[in-house]
């Protein structure tokens, strides 16, 4: 792709050979932080494009460079290096006044904090009005007033809350509000910065949602940034995972929980919550430790190992990656530990206990993901096991082999009670037959 330097946006991006869409850019970009020896470098050499209408989730620990990078994308945040290019368009740097117009009109931003991110001193009418006056996007005063309203109901608010100060409303409100300002600008591209991670989890789902349906109704491509990768799994079309600065892995959501090749997204993958207490207690952590990696002669780069799938690392590393994706057998991440091993990457104060009887339920060393959609346990798999225990026991074996643990446990449990009721009734059956015969 050929660097471009315009004075206003293409109407498309440049296309990839696969026929996609390249809305954004992230060339070699490096973000440094303070001057001299006290400079700090929050981001290196970071590369990777994103598709339009695609959601681009980008995920890691607390101050691994998360937010540094979404707020470079919009421009807060100035490069040391690299560049940054919008439909083909460097936007980085300095740029023609006409050009810095069109990107701030497309590209905006869901804050983290929805209290630090909105003006006390204004009104909700104000905040979300804002960007309609500094760009004219109204046709008058009627008409202003109608598009404010319009996306305050969309995001589950009501007109009569647009006098009101962000003071006066719920942490859940006010992030309704900032998506409210971002998305009456009509954005192509929007960058999410842990939007949920500051709301309470019953309305966690419903802001998803609403991202979502406007992702489906205005055809927005989203930067979602988080920490959570069991979200994010399910909101997005390619997962980018980052480390200190450097992203290491990148790729489809399946894929990436299917094949994590860089040992740092198995650690993130296994303290992902499992909603089970047993199996919880008895999960295996993943340490990450950067001192496996010898970059010191032969120095990494990200590389597509196959499907669509890039790692980053050294040329002895991409070799064992491509090797390991190519066997097509799943990397998991999440373990049952036994009580007699422990693996030197379980920190000494991890304490990892193994109930008598959960040995039973699941098999020492079975690897652990996370439960398939339809692990419900369901109450009709107990009734069709009791009065069809054979068939009951079949399907605990299959569902057992499938690791649908919770049919599993249902199907076994009322399959056995089911044999031991039979075999009461057989013998008490018994009993009256000879009794009745003496």
């Amino acid at each position: 792709m050929k660097t471009n330097t315009a004075a206003h946006l293409p109407e498309h991006g440049p296309i990839d050979e696969n026929g996609r869409e390249i809305l954004l850019s992230v060339r070699n970009v490096d973000i440094t932080f303070g001057k001299g020896e006290d400079a700090v470098r929050a981001v290196k050499n970071a590369s990777f494009d994103i598709y339009k209408g695609e959601t681009f989730s980008l995920v890691g620990e607390s101050g691994s460079g998360k937010t540094t990078v979404g707020r470079a994308l919009i421009r807060v945040n100035p490069l040391a290096a690299g560049e940054i290019l919008y439909k083909g368009v460097r936007i980085s740097g300095k740029i023609p006044h006409s050009l810095d117009r069109e990107v701030i009109r497309n590209m905006q931003m869901v804050f983290q904090d929805p209290a630090a991110s909105l003006n006390e001193r204004a009104t909700v009418d104000y905040i979300i009005s804002e960007g309609l006056y500094n760009f004219h996007l109204f046709e008058n005063e009627a008409d202003r007033v109608r598009k404010v309203e319009k996306i305050v109901e969309e995001v589950g608010l009501l007109p009569e809350h647009l006098t009101r100060y962000p003071h006066e409303f719920s942490g859940g409100q006010r992030q309704r509000i900032g998506l409210a300002r971002a998305m009456v600008m009509e954005p192509e591209f929007v960058v999410a910065d842990e939007p949920i991670s500051a709301l309470d989890v019953s309305i966690r789902a419903q802001v998803l949602n609403l991202l979502k349906k406007f992702q489906e109704e205005l055809g927005i491509t989203y930067l979602f940034i988080a920490h959570d990768l069991s979200i994010v799994r399910y909101i997005s079309d390619r997962i980018a995972v980052i480390y200190k600065g450097d992203i290491v892995e990148v790729a489809e959501p399946e894929e990436l929980f299917e094949f994590p090749l860089h040992p740092y997204t198995r650690s993130l993958i296994s303290a992902v919550p499992i909603p089970d207490p047993e199996i919880e207690k008895n999960k295996k952590l993943i340490t990450y430790d950067p001192s496996v990696h010898d970059y010191s002669t032969d120095k990494p780069e990200m590389v597509d190992v196959g499907h669509n799938h890039f790692v980053y690392g050294n040329a002895a590393e991409i070799e064992e990656y491509r090797k390991l994706r190519e066997k097509g057998e799943p990397v998991k991440s999440i373990i049952l530990a036994d009580s007699t091993d422990r693996h030197d990457d379980v920190k000494d104060n991890t304490e990892i206990t193994e109930t008598d009887n959960f040995v039973d339920k699941l098999p020492v060393g079975e690897y652990i993901m996370d439960a398939p959609i339809h692990d419900t346990g369901n109450k009709w798999y107990a009734v069709l096991s009791f009065f069809l225990p054979i068939i009951g026991l079949i399907l605990a074996f299959i569902f057992k082999r499938h690791n649908y643990m919770r049919n599993y446990k249902v199907t076994k449990k009322w399959s056995i009670i089911s044999l031991i009721v039979i075999g009461i009734i057989i013998v008490l059956f018994i009993i009256a037959l000879i009794v009745s015969t003496l």
